[in-house]
């Protein structure tokens, strides 16, 4: 008898891959800061052919909507992101936490983490299932998953 399952079977490398690219981009838009356009107060010329372009422009209120629009998108991803990894179980938010939300993650290893972070330590292995484990649900919980091609 075949046990039925409603969980997509996910490709690994390419999920992991998606998964690590969202934690990048939410370290980028958590700890770097938001360099806000400002208006040019130097008057330049257009040159305009044929006449009138009936186009009106308003370079402050277009600037303003990029500033404000721009960081209220990061927030809102980074808001995202942190509930999707909040819900894991313990173990799971505990290491990616630690692996990939912290301003210096970039310079963590793996192997620090399952030796050093965890007590007690645990072993590759198990950091290696735990961290796959809190992928799938990352990347479920993101829609970043990339489901296994049937060929």
């Amino acid at each position: 008898m075949q046990q039925m399952t409603f969980l997509p079977e996910l490709d690994r490398k390419k999920t992991q891959k998606a998964v690590e690219a969202a934690l990048e981009k939410y370290r980028l838009y958590k700890y770097l800061t938001f360099e806000e356009r400002e208006a040019s107060v130097t008057a330049s010329y257009e040159h305009r052919d044929g006449g009138r372009s009936n186009q009106t422009s308003d370079q402050t209120a277009g600037i303003a909507v990029h500033n404000v629009d721009e960081q209220t998108a990061r927030r809102a991803y980074c808001e995202r992101v942190e509930r999707a990894v909040n819900r894991l179980p313990r173990m799971e938010r505990f290491l990616i936490q630690e692996r990939y939300m912290g301003a210096d993650s970039e310079y963590i290893t793996d192997y620090s983490i399952y030796c050093h972070r965890f007590n007690p330590p645990i072993s590759e292995f198990t950091y290696y299932k735990i961290k796959w484990k809190a992928f799938y649900k990352i990347a479920l919980a993101l829609d970043i998953q990339v489901v296994k091609s049937e060929n």
